[in-house]
């Protein structure tokens, strides 16, 4: 079996691709494969088409293939809440949550990751027409291979954008590297309210996997809620999957933003959760109407799986 991924040198679905180098889905009975398709719409087209059997990527981005949430479910949360920074330029002296500092700049983001954004400055006051705020591609954020975030960090430095929204490694390269000042991190309260449940990183699949072999789908749900208790319980395996997989410089930070993320490693993904996501999306124009919870999550996979991994 596969499971994609838009990002591989990040934070952000980093339970998905521990759950495969720590053993979790071999040690549920699935042989898992890890692929990067970059950006995460090419990811859903290849669940839609059959190339890929899991999709480890933003929740909402799930409808670039799958109108009206026809096709796919969410099986269980990597982690809770919107995930993405905004960075700005040192030398432009961001405050944090003063989202003002947008107006008349380049921000890079990555398709349907930057409807997020869009979405939230819109809400905090933002008119990104008369404020000339440009969001677009990061220049060289294209092909197999590259990482968004450390790519972002990069075109940061080099003043070819003045900010981006992008992941935690992003982030934090930025900042380390003394030329990014991190504006708002959604997950720990900056931004509007409501913003939070925009969407979440999670796992997905097809309805006709769920249908085809539910025990499947429910053992991808434990191997990841197996994984977040193992790096709950030492997050220093972090290092072992980003020895493997990142360069060194980004493998020395990887433990530390797992320890920041570890109070949002939850497989839950709840009605609340739903509703925000919905409400955005309708926002946007990429959804219509108001979709049922139980269209959406797989639900009682979820549940059984939930109840397998307490015992």
């Amino acid at each position: 079996m596969k499971l994609a991924v838009p990002d591989m040198i990040s934070n952000s679905y980093f339970p998905a691709i521990a759950a495969i180098e720590l053993g979790c889905f071999k040690d549920e009975g699935l042989d898992v494969s890890l692929e990067m398709i970059f950006p995460v719409d090419k990811c859903y087209a290849a669940l839609r088409d059959g190339a890929v059997d899991f999709v480890g990527g933003s929740a909402h981005s799930a409808l670039s293939a799958f109108p009206q949430w026809q096709g796919a479910k969410l099986l269980c949360a990597q982690g809770q809440g919107m995930y993405w920074f905004l960075v700005m330029h040192k030398d432009l002296d961001g405050k944090r949550g003063d989202v003002s500092v947008v107006k008349g700049k380049r921000i890079g983001a990555a398709p349907w990751v930057d409807i997020g954004l869009r979405r939230l400055l819109v809400e905090a006051g933002i008119d990104l027409a008369r404020d000339e705020v440009n969001i677009a591609p990061v220049p060289g954020a294209v092909g197999a291979g590259v990482n968004f975030g450390v790519t972002a960090a990069k075109a940061l430095e080099d003043r070819k954008i003045d900010g981006f929204w992008a992941n935690g490694m992003g982030a934090e390269v930025a900042v380390r590297r003394g030329v990014g000042t991190v504006v708002l991190d959604v997950r720990r309260g900056d931004g509007p309210a409501g913003c939070f449940n925009y969407t979440m990183a999670s796992i997905a699949t097809t309805d006709a996997l769920v249908a085809r072999s539910p025990t499947t789908a429910e053992a991808a749900i434990r191997a990841i809620a197996t994984t977040h208790a193992a790096l709950k319980r030492d997050p220093s395996l972090a290092a072992i999957v980003g020895r493997k997989l990142f360069p060194p410089s980004e493998a020395e930070l990887i433990t530390e933003l797992i320890r920041r993320d570890l109070p949002y490693y939850d497989a839950a993904i709840s009605p609340e959760f739903v509703a925000g996501m919905n409400r955005f999306a309708r926002d946007l124009g990429i959804l219509s109407g108001d979709v049922p919870y139980e269209k959406i999550v797989a639900h009682q996979l979820l549940s059984a799986a939930q109840q397998a991994s307490i015992a």
